[in-house]
């Protein structure tokens, strides 16, 4: 019995007018079936023409591999640049994740951060492991309690914003530090550390995991995380904390952060984060932070809050004297008509609960786009801005949504992470973060000339008077051509006409004029 080959042919066939055919069609004269030993109905020019569709096919394919391998090179040099750039394996040291012997820990932490690029997990990339690195060696580190992950995040972030971003950015510009919470689901898990039953607003239903709290920093144009905690409920917990033995070590103490309330461990990061260096004129969260306490915490600190309100009547400020709440201060007042971008703007003040401290502050009332007869309410406690730009300012807080959905379809933020540890479902966050943070240099990188470093500035300074200076003279250029072909001028006449029409030009005019002489 003869081993039989299956073909695909297509439906092209032969051009009446044409001596070609298409590489990846055959006649409809010679369709017939082959095989490897002998051929029925097909003469030898068509096994050549076989011949050569296998071998053209081949070579495809290795052009394709040779593309696939272009690609992944392309990705090494640009994950060594970064790594080297802003010092990756001096911040891995510094917070703890360093070996006496062994295998580097710069090795296990890029194996780790380039799973997301290879589409390959964690199982699949060790299967055709070369380094002879076990599957163990990657477990023990992501599990290590002695490394303080957030702290690596926040120290990448600072050499990157203070490294780079800084100096591509004007000193005037404003920064922003952004607050914000998504769901870090754990649905099919039962035993994982600290699970609890975490409500999803988007779908309005409760799901096992986590909030994962992130605190972020963005000028408008890149955003970079740079701090983050993933919190347990207080009341809805399924279990306890199970394998932190020691109290000192940093996994206790990101545990015990864990079961703390949000507002107070949105103050303890955005401290970590001056502490370290980076700096902003505004804090930016949505409803679900913006109580007169958390306002009030902010600026002990030294920032400007910048935060939607919620429609509450338990919730007052003082405004002219009496405690009121949103709604009954935006009822009591007359609204702008026509098409503005704000419909009331009123000055209040924020207290405490005792009285003894206020803080003013200014509402902003807008009009909500996606229900005409209802408006949304910004607090601003800088209150020298406009109105328009306390809602510009306040845009930039939608980077931190982008920055979730990235982390979340792309770079593997939920479903990487199969570990019942707490340590590991920290480190994989941690290393999520990191790599949002080199696509966002490399963006940066690729769409800002100023990151091109002082030659930018150089041509900034050169290119305006030169442009000017070569256009004037090309225009004059014209208009001796000009003059001379129509009028047939001699060179006296022209020269006197010339010096009449410059001494009727303005000053600043002649001195450019002078310098195309």
């Amino acid at each position: 019995m003869y081993e039989w080959i299956k073909m695909e042919w297509e439906t092209e066939f032969y051009d009446q007018n044409s001596n070609f055919a298409p590489r990846n069609s055959v006649t409809h004269h010679e369709k017939s079936i082959t095989t490897g030993k002998k051929s029925f109905g097909m003469d030898t020019s068509l096994v050549k023409w076989n011949r050569q569709i296998t071998i053209t096919e081949e070579v495809h394919a290795m052009a394709r591999l040779t593309q696939q391998s272009g690609f992944e090179n392309e990705l090494t040099t640009m994950f060594g640049a970064f790594f080297k750039e802003f010092r990756i394996v001096s911040l891995l040291r510094a917070c703890g994740a360093y070996k006496q012997s062994g295998i580097p820990v710069i090795t296990i932490f890029r194996k780790l951060f380039e799973l997301a690029f290879s589409q390959r997990t964690l199982f699949m990339s060790l299967k055709g492991n070369s380094a002879d690195i076990g599957k163990d060696t990657f477990y023990r580190f992501v599990n290590s309690s002695c490394i303080n992950w957030f702290k690596f995040i926040t120290m990448l972030s600072a050499n990157i914003i203070n490294g780079m971003i800084a100096k591509a950015t004007d000193e005037n510009r404003i920064n922003v530090f952004i607050v914000d919470d998504t769901v870090y689901t754990r649905g099919r898990s039962k035993k994982v550390e600290l699970l609890s039953w975490v409500r999803d607003h988007s779908k309005k239903i409760s799901v096992r995991g986590f909030r994962l709290l992130t605190l972020g920093w963005s000028d408008g144009n890149s955003f970079f995380p740079v701090n983050g905690c993933l919190l347990a409920s207080a009341k809805k917990r399924c279990n306890e904390i199970e394998y932190a033995s020691d109290k000192r070590s940093c996994g206790y103490k990101q545990r015990v952060r864990a079961l703390t309330k949000a507002p107070d461990v949105m103050l303890e990061m955005l401290q970590q984060a001056m502490k370290s260096g980076i700096s902003a004129s505004y804090v930016l969260f949505d409803s679900w932070f913006s109580s007169p306490k958390a306002i009030l915490a902010v600026i002990e600190e030294k920032l400007n809050v910048i935060a939607m309100l919620k429609k509450t009547p338990k919730v007052h400020y003082r405004y002219e004297g009496e405690m009121l709440p949103v709604t009954e201060i935006y009822r009591r007042n007359r609204k702008r008509r026509g098409r503005s971008k704000y419909l009331l703007s009123v000055e209040v003040e924020l207290s405490n609960r005792k009285g003894t401290k206020l803080v003013p502050a200014k509402l902003v009332f807008v009009r909500n786009r996606n229900k005409k007869k209802d408006y949304l309410v910004l607090i601003s406690t800088d209150t020298s801005l406009s109105e328009e730009e306390i809602i510009r300012i306040y845009g930039k807080r939608w980077d931190i949504e982008v920055f979730f959905k990235v982390c979340k379809s792309y770079l593997h933020l939920i479903g990487e992470c199969r570990s019942i540890s707490y340590d590991a479902m920290t480190s994989y966050v941690a290393i999520v973060f990191a790599r949002y943070m080199m696509l966002s240099t490399e963006n940066r990188v690729q769409l800002d000339a100023r990151t091109l470093g002082e030659l930018f500035y150089e041509i900034c300074d050169e290119l305006p008077d030169i442009t000017w200076i070569e256009s004037f003279t090309i225009l004059m250029e014209h208009l001796v051509e000009t003059i001379t072909e129509r009028l047939s001028l001699k060179e006296e006449e022209l020269k006197i006409l010339l010096e009449e029409f410059m001494s009727v030009l303005p000053k600043a005019l002649k001195l450019k004029a002078q310098m195309c002489a």
